[in-house]
């Protein structure tokens, strides 16, 4: 892992564009329960103009917190499963989030592999703890009971400090797992990468039966 130097985040950072603010979440240190882990791959969603986003047709009681405020947690279920944490930018009233997608985890890797290794017969390959979002979620322990969470309070559950410099070197291509148009990934080149960067998930595209990973 590269150093670098970084800063509590504030509600400014995550009131600009949703496209803005993804790739500077590169790099970025998400702490929750004695984990912590470095993003090393997002993928932003823009709302009502996105149709591969939770909030394309508008609020509702699942997506409210989409719609701002910015600087919250949204947090889904998907396929059934497990949970997905997205990180709610743009102005108020203008739906975006950015899903976390795969990191690596730098403090608390005991505490990660008590939740990642739970029932298997073999330990997860340190790469492989938190490289995709429901694997990143269950790193960090967060679920549903955290959906709508302050991200910026400061004796709240989850803490986020955001590089004081982006990252220069920032790859792009099509969001995983999205299918029709959102998953276009000339109009939509919306899933921002690390290169070189072990724990990136694998691009798989979408399979029509099964409801895409998005926020």
């Amino acid at each position: 892992m590269t150093e670098v130097a970084v800063r509590a985040a504030d509600r400014a950072f995550f009131s600009r564009p949703v496209l803005e603010v993804a790739p500077e979440l590169l790099g970025a240190l998400i702490s929750v329960g004695g984990v912590t882990v470095r993003l090393t791959e997002v993928e932003a969603y823009a709302g009502t103009r996105d149709p591969g986003s939770h909030a394309f047709r508008g609020p509702t009681p699942r997506t409210a917190v989409m719609f701002g405020p910015a600087g919250y947690l949204y947090v889904y279920f998907s396929y059934g499963m497990h949970w997905c944490a997205n990180l709610v930018c743009g102005p108020d009233g203008e739906a975006g989030a950015v899903l976390m997608r795969a990191g690596e985890v730098v403090h608390g890797e005991d505490r990660a592999r008590e939740r990642r290794d739970a029932g298997r017969a073999r330990p997860v390959p340190v790469r492989d703890l938190a490289r995709g979002p429901a694997r990143l979620t269950a790193s960090l322990g967060l679920t549903g009971a955290l959906d709508g969470v302050d991200l910026l309070r400061t004796d709240g559950p989850v803490r986020v400090e955001v590089p004081e410099q982006p990252a220069r070197d920032v790859a792009t291509g099509p969001r995983v797992g999205v299918s029709g148009p959102g998953g276009d990934g000339t109009t939509y080149p919306w899933r921002f990468w690390l290169p070189g960067e072990p724990t990136v998930s694998p691009y798989r595209a979408a399979v029509a039966r099964r409801r895409a990973t998005r926020a």
